[in-house]
């Protein structure tokens, strides 16, 4: 049971988390949330909505796509919780890579039309990147990231590099980089005991330096936001995994996460250790809620992005929702 006096944290998924359909039953039920899949149609031009409830899956999975989609079923679903439970307010936020940029506007950093316009522009850069400079990412399981840390280092030269991209909770680690390099730490991962290697479906080489060309553009598009504030709330940063709060801090740590690890299992060891072992994952799925048990068990998650699980967190909180 949830108390209006307990400690929370918001955290929001990043890509991996989407599916067709996803926002639909929200949009049906609460003209709040119809509102902002409306309004983020009206801002970039297209129905992304179509694209979100119809699919087809390539069409949703396309990095240009995928990112906005998640960006906007999240506050969509931020927004409805903030409208139910008004006295419920976060101590700390934060988002698993792209979800950085949601933490920011529910941080109230950023507009809502300056994310949206922001994750869409992430997506084509990184989707550019990705054709000059091809690259792969591989999820690592079953080793520690210490020991794969060596591995990456020692598959890398001075033309091919390999490197950490997310840890994501213990013995669960994905690696990005050049293809051969890839391949190099891949077997060295085998032949070093890991448990399983995934090979992931894409043919970009995120949060590794393969995106610095990538850099440019963003840096053009983060400074064309207008109104970049102070956030509310500290919304931990993906690079350093602890709080930033300062508009200048926010600005570097985005950019900066293009090319670096996301450190998501010490961001919520961090959280952990401020008292807080409430989780609220709000947008599509359940990932992030999944990896808080396999980074510390005394964590506990709530999913929020389904007309389900709104039902559910009514139950959960010890109060009434607004009506």
């Amino acid at each position: 049971m949830i108390q209006e006096k307990d400690k929370i944290a918001l955290i929001f998924p990043g890509q991996g988390s989407q599916i067709v359909g996803m926002g639909d039953d929200l949009a049906k039920q609460f003209k709040l949330c119809r509102d902002i899949f409306e309004q983020a149609d009206q801002i970039l031009g297209f129905k992304l909505s179509k694209i979100l409830w119809e699919g087809p899956t390539e069409a949703i999975n396309d990095t240009v796509n995928t990112q906005p989609a998640l960006f906007v079923h999240s506050i969509a679903a931020l927004k409805l919780f903030e409208s139910e439970f008004p006295n419920i307010k976060p101590a700390l936020i934060a988002g698993h890579s792209l979800g950085e940029i949601t933490a920011l506007v529910a941080a109230r950093s950023i507009s809502f039309e300056s994310g949206l316009k922001l994750v869409r522009r992430r997506g084509e850069l990184m989707q550019e990147a990705g054709s000059i400079s091809p690259g792969g990412m591989a999820a690592i399981l079953g080793m520690d990231v210490n020991k794969l840390e060596e591995i990456c280092s020692e598959a890398s030269n001075e033309i091919e590099v390999v490197q950490v991209a997310n840890d994501n909770c213990p013995g669960q680690i994905v690696i990005s980089g050049n293809k051969s390099a890839l391949e190099r730490a891949m077997l060295a991962a085998k032949e070093n005991g890991a448990r399983k290697i995934r090979p992931l479906a894409v043919s970009i080489a995120a949060h590794s330096i393969l995106m610095e060309i990538a850099q440019r553009g963003f840096v053009e598009a983060i400074n064309d936001i207008d109104g970049f504030q102070d956030s509310f709330v500290p919304v931990i940063s993906n690079v350093k995994a602890s709080p930033l709060s300062h508009a200048s801090d926010l600005k570097q740590d985005i950019l900066a996460q293009l090319t670096s690890r996301v450190r998501w299992t010490e961001s919520v060891q961090y959280i952990y250790s401020c008292g807080i072992s409430t989780f609220i994952e709000i947008g599509s799925g359940s990932v992030l809620t999944g990896l808080l048990k396999r980074i510390n068990e005394n964590c506990i998650g709530h999913s929020y992005g389904t007309f389900d699980n709104v039902l559910t967190l009514r139950q959960e909180m010890d109060v009434s929702p607004k009506t």
